[in-house]
């Protein structure tokens, strides 16, 4: 989802003062700004930022936050000389596609200004475009069935809402966490878990009925029916009691685990975890008894590769809750001086294409 607007920088919650003086940055970076200022040294340079796969980028709004709220440096009075009006940037989108070396940022201006800020905007980039790219890959093997993007457990908490921005420029359709969708305005959907299932003595009927009678009228209701290891049984108890309350029922079975609906049908399929003939079954009951209008969202380890394999069974999934696959992978950034006072200067290797894409950030 290519989003021609940018983020507000307010809303970031950026460490400023930190990063202002390097505390995050790599420490060679932050003495090289150092030894500029200390000699009196301003060259003004023009850095290309790019990677080496074919992604979707993620984070640019984010690297361009740090830049217009951090870059500077301390003057002879010790107040702060601010460095963004000094800088000419220019970045593709959020949500754009970007091929192998192709510049996604270029910044140009006295290098003293910015130094102390690259491992903290090379990090963001490669952070958010590498859930960015895992993303728009599941939307992709979805064909259009809803991608829940559910990893939240998986990682650190105060990842959670960049990466939640990361999904949703991708095509993700909802959030397991108030974090994950606090810059695009989208709670947490609400899913009865296991553990509140446990607390209402594994009677997961009793454990939804009182989760909706606290929950938002307005809010789709998932339960979760795999507890007892029964997601047929589960599945129409809970549709019996709640008809049209509930928006969908959660098949999430243990990779280790056969469902019961399964027993007698084993022989042609490998029967362990959220399979097709398990969603198949519970499908079948639910139309059967009326409910064809309930959901169904299988929850896993669902990969594109797993997924694409669904699709093209036919498998009767509704919507993908997706976890741990979408934090999977490496994807690294990196930041080249190209020129040096309006003369081409760049380290051996390195070859600088502009890249008329590239917008220039206001």
């Amino acid at each position: 989802m290519l989003l021609r607007k940018r983020l507000d920088p307010a809303i970031l919650n950026l460490p400023v003062e930190k990063m202002r003086v390097g505390y995050y940055a790599d420490q060679d970076l932050s003495r090289a700004q150092q030894v500029l200022l200390r000699e009196d040294r301003h060259p003004r340079v023009l850095m290309v930022v790019y990677q080496r796969q074919a992604v979707v980028v993620g984070g640019t709004d984010e690297a361009i936050a740090i830049l217009k709220l951090c870059s500077g440096h301390p003057g002879e009075g010790g107040d702060w000389v601010e460095g963004w009006e000094q800088l000419r940037v220019q970045s593709l989108y959020d949500g754009e596609r970007a091929t192998p070396y192709e510049p996604v940022m270029t910044i140009e201006g006295d290098y003293a200004l910015f130094a102390q800020l690259e491992t903290d905007f090379l990090g963001v980039l490669a952070r958010r475009t590498r859930v960015a790219t895992n993303t728009a890959a599941v939307v992709e093997a979805a064909g259009g069935k809803p991608v829940l993007f559910f990893p939240a457990r998986f990682d650190h908490h105060l990842v959670q809402t960049g990466d939640g921005y990361a999904a949703y420029i991708s095509g993700a359709l909802g959030v397991g966490t108030d974090a994950q969708g606090a810059w695009w305005g989208r709670p947490g959907l609400a899913t009865v878990p296991a553990s509140l299932i446990a607390c209402y003595g594994g009677d997961t009927v009793r454990a939804a009925l009182q989760f909706e009678a606290h929950l938002e009228p307005e809010v789709d209701l998932i339960v979760s029916v795999d507890f007892d290891n029964d997601c047929v049984g589960a599945a129409l108890a809970v549709a019996r009691r709640m008809e049209r309350r509930l928006w969908g029922v959660r098949l999430g079975t243990d990779e280790t685990m056969v469902d019961r609906s399964l027993l007698e049908q084993m022989g042609q399929f490998k029967p362990t975890g959220v399979n097709p003939q398990l969603v198949r079954n519970v499908r079948q009951a639910l139309d059967e008894a009326g409910f064809a209008f309930i959901r169904i969202v299988v929850a896993g380890d669902f990969s594109p590769k797993r997924i694409r394999a669904f699709e093209q069974a036919g498998v009767p999934v509704d919507a993908y809750a997706v976890g741990r696959s979408l934090l999977r992978g490496r994807l690294a950034y990196y930041a080249d001086i190209v020129e040096v006072d309006g003369a081409p200067c760049a380290r051996a290797g390195v070859h600088y294409e502009p890249n008329d894409r590239l917008s220039v950030v206001e």
